[in-house]
């Protein structure tokens, strides 16, 4: 039995995967590269984990923190300059915290809607012109199950994915007759690094965690980071036009859509 081999889609593009270095933008990194994409992998500094994706995709590093504007303007010009045009742009990148809502600083508020809402703005901000002269590019936004219900002790990160996903419905009318798809993605609890801020918040060790969010869902368990890998490639496929300012829920079954 063969290891699975995605197709091709994204033979000869460029694109762009912020937060790439580790869980969910790490595994949407490599689904991109193997469908033939060349893969800027986005992180806050030059880190081991960081070259380490880069050696894996192919691809080259894109250093830029989402809440610093002139970082990321800087970095997407470099991308650019020495790549060309980005065709498909992958917003990941996020801070989340937990706390009361009474506990917590309107530093660390600022924190979570910087990085997260106003970081994908100045992200689809650098590479439209570059997509607009090309008049075609694929922008999926990775937004939260939690921007979707909200989460209790959770109010600025939900807030701001809340954000990600009006920002979404509203590029996406803007863009789609200059042929540019801009979609996101709502996953719903993955198995990633981000749960142990859950765990502690919950006062849970991370295996307890895993479980306890498991018996929510119908599917039995949480999500793989490839699994949001290969929803994201679905709306970065440049022939698929049918999707415009959508947001996919993938979260195993624990919501649903209503009629």
């Amino acid at each position: 039995m063969t290891d699975f081999q995605p197709p091709r889609h994204q033979e000869g593009r460029i694109a762009v995967v912020t937060g790439a270095t580790q869980g969910i933008g790490r595994a949407i990194a490599l689904r991109l590269a193997a469908e033939g994409a060349t893969v800027g992998v986005n992180g806050r500094a030059d880190t081991e984990q960081m070259r380490e994706v880069v050696e894996l995709t192919g691809g080259f590093p894109v250093v830029a923190d989402m809440a610093d504007a002139t970082s990321v303007r800087t970095a997407f010009a470099k991308v650019e300059q020495e790549h060309g045009p980005v065709d498909v742009l992958v917003c990941n990148a996020a801070y989340m915290s937990m706390s009361p809502l009474l506990d917590q600083s309107l530093d660390d508020w600022w924190r979570n809607i910087d990085t997260n809402l106003t970081g994908t703005y100045r992200c689809v901000q650098s590479v439209l012109p570059g997509m607009r002269r090309q008049g075609r590019g694929n922008i999926v936004i990775i937004t939260s199950e939690w921007g979707v219900i909200g989460w209790p002790n959770a109010t600025a990160y939900a807030s701001s994915k809340a954000g990600l996903i009006a920002l979404t419905k509203s590029l996406g009318r803007e863009l789609a007759p200059e042929g540019i798809t801009v979609n996101a993605v709502a996953p719903g609890i993955i198995d990633t690094p981000q749960l142990q801020v859950d765990a502690d918040d919950a006062g849970l060790s991370l295996e307890e965690m895993h479980a306890e969010y498991g018996r929510a869902i119908p599917a039995g368990r949480i999500g793989r980071p490839e699994e949001i890998a290969a929803t994201v490639a679905l709306l970065a496929r440049p022939g698929l036009k049918a999707f415009v300012g959508q947001t996919l829920s993938a979260n195993g079954g624990s919501t649903r859509a209503r009629a």
